[in-house]
């Protein structure tokens, strides 16, 4: 086999690792979804709100849903440089590596938001309701995964 055979073979199984990191990554960041899922619903259906409790928290959700959003969309466009990334260098290159560092970073800012919204959310409640909250969040953290 010539080198460029060898090369094309190299090159292709690299793109297909690195697609397959991409949709690695995508499934762990859908794995992480249900704590935030479980804990939206024990607040608003287990903890019993009262009218202004529910006002203020129906504004912090507001607040974190369009910064969320934002920082879901900056995700978007990370994975959209780094499939161009991947299409340009066939490999782990300095464009795929930065274009995964950017995109961790991106993931980093989604969680350090999605933890401070859920302090803003917790600092609403009243202690009982913060206990019950906290076990719920660490149970939610903590259970073995799927």
């Amino acid at each position: 086999m010539s080198n460029v055979g060898r090369l094309a073979i190299v090159a292709a199984v690299a793109f297909i690792a690195a697609v397959g990191g991409v949709f690695a990554g995508r499934a762990l960041v859908t794995r992480l979804a249900p704590p935030e899922t479980e804990l939206h619903a024990i607040l608003h259906e287990r903890l019993e709100l009262d009218a202004a409790q529910r006002v203020q928290i129906g504004a912090l959700e507001q607040q974190f849903a369009a910064r969320k959003q934002a920082l879901e969309q900056e995700l978007r466009a990370d994975n959209a440089r780094l499939a161009r990334a991947i299409t340009a260098e066939h490999g782990y290159g300095p464009g795929v590596q930065a274009a995964v560092d950017r995109s961790h970073q991106a993931m980093g800012e989604l969680q350090k938001e999605t933890l401070q919204h859920v302090f803003r959310v917790r600092s609403v409640l009243r202690p009982e309701q913060a206990r019950r909250f906290d076990a719920a969040a660490v149970k939610a953290l903590t259970a073995p995964s799927e």
